[in-house]
């Protein structure tokens, strides 16, 4: 087989100081480095150790060029040559030494006696403008006002539960349906105070804050997987009571021929001794419990979410009866689509096992 050679001069090789060694490790290394940054540190790592510039870009996905681009501003520049070159224009006024002070106060600091850093407060702290910290953290994807939230799941079968729910969800068994169950508690019926001002060209719609109860009740839904349909029952409250009645209308629509798959949570209603012996008696239903904390597993879940943005929260509604119209006209003029589930058991176990490891060194 013929084998392409990469014909040029042999890239000049690069020796390094200890000290600039160690600096390069950090950078290659340390979580909160800016990815270009991290990426050119690693170039410079790999030539010094007597690498090519083909090897270099294969081994770190760079282009060949880019490789030979900054083992050459290394050699002329040293550590220098790691940063942007300046651009055309007026000379920039802020140092990268003020930049990197404010990069690492943002992560690594908070304000006294407060949560997180504003625009205002590191410009005082830094002796900046506000709007150059805001250019700053644009440029570094650095939010401080917002956050978000996240729980693992300390389910010891969390591995078996995700490959048994998502080997549902790809491949379904024969002669079968599955259906993901829950319930939508607590729906409140809210009427508010004062009518809905509507949208109108450069105005938003409009609502009062304060609003008046009627009343709650429970939506009980199972979303088949296969076809999107959802089989679905308001009632009043949701004990293992109505989630027994809920269980026999799933019983009575299914064809007999058919074996029931349930993917639901680990709400102690599921659970209940009588639930339990019901399910005894009625062996076609396989129940499918998702980890605990893990509800974003059951697609029905994502039912909910929808039919919450589109339907309630910006609804006003003066009775229960009202609300559960207003449910059911949705449900009905929903297209029976089914969602599609395309992530795989490893690629979820994957996704948590890195987010575990960047959790695990974030007081690095």
């Amino acid at each position: 087989m013929r084998q392409e050679l990469v014909r040029g001069p042999k890239p000049r090789p690069i020796e390094l100081t200890e000290g600039e060694r160690a600096r390069l490790v950090e950078l290659a290394r340390r979580q909160k480095t800016a990815n270009a940054v991290a990426r050119r540190a690693r170039i410079v790592l790999a030539a010094a150790d007597g690498l090519g510039n083909t090897a270099i870009a294969n081994s770190l996905g760079v282009g060949r060029a880019t490789a030979e681009k900054y083992r050459n501003r290394f050699l002329r520049r040293r550590l220098d040559g790691l940063l942007d070159e300046p651009r055309p224009g007026a000379p920039r006024k802020v140092t990268d030494a003020q930049v990197e002070q404010v990069v690492t106060n943002t992560l690594e600091t908070t304000p006294r006696g407060e949560t997180h850093w504003s625009r205002r407060s590191m410009a005082r702290q830094v002796g900046l403008s506000p709007d150059t910290i805001g250019r700053i953290w644009r440029a570094f994807g650095l939010q401080p006002h917002r956050t978000e939230s996240f729980k693992l799941s300390p389910d010891p079968l969390f591995i078996e539960k995700v490959r048994d729910i998502v080997g549902l969800y790809l491949s379904p068994p024969t002669h079968a349906v599955v259906l993901c169950v829950d319930e939508k508690s607590q729906i409140q019926a809210l009427e508010r105070s004062q009518p809905l001002l509507p949208m109108r060209p450069g105005q938003v719609e409009r609502h009062t804050h304060d609003y008046e109860r009627h009343g709650t009740t429970t939506l009980f839904a199972a979303l088949n997987v296969a076809t999107g349909t959802v089989l679905r029952r308001c009632l009043a409250r949701h004990r293992h009571q109505e989630y027994l009645r809920f269980l026999r209308d799933i019983d009575a629509h299914v064809p007999e021929l058919l074996d029931i798959h349930l993917v639901v949570d680990n709400y102690a209603t599921h659970k209940t001794p009588k639930v339990m012996q019901w399910l005894a008696k009625h062996p076609r239903f396989h129940v499918h419990f998702t980890p605990t904390y893990s509800s974003w597993l059951n697609q029905v879940e994502r039912l909910f979410a929808d039919l919450t943005n589109k339907a309630i929260r910006r609804g006003s509604f003066k009775s229960v009866s009202s609300l559960e119209k207003a449910i059911h006209e949705y449900l009905d003029a929903r297209t029976d689509k089914p969602f599609v589930w395309t992530a795989t058991a490893d690629d979820i176990l994957e996704s948590v096992r890195r987010f575990c490891l960047r959790t695990s060194r974030s007081g690095d």
